[in-house]
């Protein structure tokens, strides 16, 4: 299980998520809702250490994945990131590399050289994202030469290809057509088999469409976090109400 407590995140000493304690269940799809500037992905940036990156961020309290605490000094932030995989908003496939290449780089610099290995990782991968079947006879090919949410899945498998125990998506159809979306939204389903997935979004319906449980933030406090059918239904903040029915925000 993913875990974080008393999560503090600010930046150049101007705090943007205010001790925050929450739970993301294994095999479960937690999304995470609010309004625009409320923390929603520095949480989840924060969640495998993506602001280490970041100049003038700092991050205290404790992010645990099976009770380890991924800041510690002993903990290896590449290795972090394998475990707790992340896809973004706006796809990002490496345009100087193949479809197939774009898979297994993850693999490749963790060192995996063995040839038949990488395609059946690959392989295996990209039947998970919803892809092979697209690609299959082109994985020499540039992933440019795919449509957006072709894309957006060649990134998930991408980040599954390493095996990892959760994985982050923020705002990953925001850019997408309905279409594509609806295939995103059914690779969720699938995945939560497997792993945790935690999930950004801004649109309301996806987050009660998708999750099994869903936290809502507003101004870097967490207001209310139960299940998505509780949430939406008979949220106990009037807050929380106020968002779903869109009073605010």
């Amino acid at each position: 299980m993913l875990a974080c407590q008393n999560l503090q995140i600010s930046f150049d000493k101007k705090p943007v998520i205010k001790g925050i304690t929450l739970e993301f269940p294994a095999q479960k799809v937690t999304a995470i809702i609010g309004p625009s500037g409320c923390g929603k992905s520095t949480l989840l940036r924060a969640l495998n250490r993506m602001h280490d990156l970041t100049h003038g961020a700092r991050v205290t309290g404790s992010v645990t994945l099976n009770g380890e605490d991924i800041y510690a000094k002993d903990q290896d932030a590449v290795m972090v990131r394998r475990r707790i995989g992340m896809v973004f908003q706006k796809p990002n496939p490496f345009p100087t590399l193949s479809i197939f290449d774009n898979v297994v780089a993850g693999l490749r610099l963790s060192g995996v050289r063995n040839r038949a290995h990488l395609r059946e990782v690959a392989e295996k991968s990209l039947v998970d994202a919803a892809l092979w079947d697209e690609v299959k006879d082109r994985l020499k090919s540039s992933p440019m030469s795919l449509s957006g949410g072709q894309q957006q899945r060649l990134c998930i498998a991408r980040a599954l290809a390493v095996d990892p125990e959760v994985l982050l998506m923020d705002e990953p159809c925001s850019a997408l057509d309905p279409i594509a979306t609806a295939k995103i939204e059914e690779l969720m389903f699938r995945l939560r088999e497997r792993l945790a997935v935690v999930i950004v979004t801004h649109n309301m319906q996806q987050a009660a469409r998708v999750s099994d449980r869903t936290a809502f933030l507003l101004m870097g406090d967490l207001i209310e976090e139960d299940l998505t059918e509780v949430i939406f239904t008979t949220p106990k903040k009037s807050m929380t109400e106020e968002y779903i029915t869109g009073r605010f925000g």
